[in-house]
């Protein structure tokens, strides 16, 4: 509890300031307000523990140590001091310590603390007392794959590769992660087994490959002597336990708490441990912090294989962020140093399409599609994403040749066959056909308000103006905000003589017309027309058909 009296009122302001801090994820200000409350009231608990907390989030572990340390001296219950109290022994090698703390009640959770522990064993040369702790934890539900996999790392560690092989080999253990399979093709290639490694590999990953692999990949099929070297120490298996839970936690969505706090320590204790950087990368775009992404991202180096992914993920930062002119420029230098894969240009496609420069999206995704192999699944989205930008550009034919193109690969996907369906409808032609491809997408994705509305602007355009109606109320409970929506449930309502309805609906199409951004495709000005004279006049001036029915029918 903060204290009372004059020391409260200094310390008041960086307390409340750090609080909202924190409660935005913002762990560089919390980290700072929290520190300058805790100078002020230097023996408040709540401080101690808040401070530890922005600092660990932050990835600062050695400034949280000193903190951390007071609050068990203390016999404080803290979570976040006891990790960062483990973080602190596994790195300075002081396994002994590790093993002679008491059971975890509620800190780092039972399963982690079990296999810190036997790695701890591991660490102190003592692999039967390890070997009798996996065994131990093993028995209990729900865990049994990632103690397999921890037993392999560590016996391979130590250089029993056969033994390790063996539990790698067995279907089901948690080893089937991308880091569990380069575990396993690493242990393979050590032992000479070079043509297994490889099977592995494929069986695994198939075409879905990337520069690392593709580099692995080439490596055993050179017949090059290979090491284990993924996990080489006791301090790196503590770190891969930290990171098994942060990558379980983040696929089950438990929440970012433990997911970010495990990811820093996976990578306080092992420094090259690219994954778990990518990982906090990843969940700090997602909570909003840009800035500490992009930091993040920016450590790997240039000479790492996964370098690329580092440098897409923080050109989407940088979007977000709001900077896309150094986004496109990060994308562009990709290009240069690593053109040979089609997913940098279909990245900076999508960039440039968003910002409206079509042309130049157009020729990434020329790009993008002359490197993506024929099979690979990514090319029906090329061509979705070119035909609309081809779209955007007037370009009609083309855009309908790449979507029938996209569709030739996935006939049934919804937004394909919306996409191409509604322009179609627009372009009044082939009506027949668009309906079949709309009722075909509704039936894909019949919860989506924007098929549902193509559906009942189809029927509008053949003059089935009853089946519009139902369709379009369907697609307004969907969307109800939604200008283009409304304008077009307006319509329809015209259509079967509701006058007064349609205009409610122009009106209310017109409220959610943000026109300062220009980011809605209604026209307000055409709105605003047939709310003067009507949708009949609208169409006459338009030299468009009238309507199929009398509004007195």
């Amino acid at each position: 509890m903060i204290s009372t009296g004059a020391a409260a009122q200094s310390v008041a302001g960086p307390y409340l300031a750090g609080r909202a801090a924190a409660v935005n994820s913002d762990y560089r200000e919390a980290a700072d307000y929290y520190g300058q409350a805790l100078a002020q009231d230097p023996q408040n608990l709540e401080l101690m523990e808040s401070t530890v907390l922005s600092l660990l989030s932050l990835g600062d572990i050695d400034r949280a140590l000193p903190v951390a340390r007071v609050l068990e001296e203390r016999a404080q219950m803290s979570q976040v001091a006891r990790m960062v109290m483990t973080a602190g022994l596994a790195a300075e090698g002081d396994f002994a310590s590790l093993l002679e703390r008491e059971g975890d009640s509620g800190g780092i959770g039972p399963w982690v603390e079990g296999l810190v522990k036997a790695w701890a064993e591991v660490g102190l040369g003592e692999m039967a007392a390890a070997e009798a702790r996996f065994a131990e934890l093993a028995q209990e539900a729900g865990i049994q794959s990632f103690v397999a996999y921890h037993r392999a790392l560590a016996l391979a560690s130590q250089g029993q590769l056969a033994e390790a092989e063996a539990i790698f080999g067995e279907a089901g253990a948690a080893g089937q992660t991308r880091r569990g399979v380069i575990a396993h093709v690493q242990v393979l290639a050590e032992l000479g087994r070079h043509e297994e490694a490889i099977e592995v590999l494929r069986a695994a990953f198939g075409e879905a490959t990337d520069p690392e692999l593709d580099q692995l990949i080439a490596r055993l099929e050179a017949g090059e002597e290979m090491r284990f070297d993924l996990v080489q120490d006791a301090r790196e298996g503590i770190a891969e336990v930290f990171f098994t839970f942060s990558a379980v936690l983040r696929g089950e969505d438990a929440g970012d708490y433990y997911v970010l706090l495990y990811a820093r320590i996976a990578r306080y204790l092992d420094p090259d441990h690219v994954d778990a950087l990518l990982l906090t990368a990843d969940l700090l775009e997602e909570l909003g912090q840009q800035e500490l992404a992009i930091e993040v991202y920016r450590e790997v180096p240039p000479e790492d294989s996964a370098f690329h992914v580092a440098e897409l993920g923080r050109a989407d930062a940088l979007r977000r962020a709001g900077r896309v002119d150094q986004a496109i420029e990060v994308l562009h230098q990709m290009t240069r140093s690593h053109g040979n894969l089609a997913v940098v240009h279909s990245t900076l496609g999508d960039l440039l399409r968003a910002e409206e420069r079509y042309a130049e999206a157009i020729t990434a995704y020329d790009r993008a599609l002359e490197l993506a192999s024929e099979t690979a699944p990514v090319r029906w989205v090329l061509y979705y994403s070119r035909g609309i930008a081809q779209e955007r550009l007037g370009n009609d034919e083309a855009m309908e040749k790449d979507f029938r193109a996209a569709l030739e690969i996935e006939p049934d996907q919804p937004q394909v066959l919306n996409y191409l369906g509604y322009s179609l409808v627009e372009q009044q032609r082939n009506l027949d056909e668009a309906l079949d491809m709309i009722e075909r997408a509704v039936a894909a994705s019949p919860n989506s308000g924007y098929i549902v509305d193509s559906l009942g602007w189809v029927f509008y355009r053949l003059g089935r103006y009853p089946e519009a109606v139902e369709q379009m109320e369907r697609a307004v409970e969907l969307l109800p905000v939604d200008p283009v929506v409304n304008d077009h449930l307006g319509d329809v309502y015209w259509a079967v003589g509701r006058t007064r309805e349609a205009e409610f609906q122009w009106r209310r199409a017109l409220s959610f017309i943000d026109e300062a951004e220009g980011d809605s495709e209604a026209d307000p000005e055409r709105i605003r027309r047939k709310l003067e004279v009507g949708l009949d006049l609208v169409l006459q001036e338009e030299g468009a058909k009238p309507l199929k029915v009398a509004r007195d029918d």
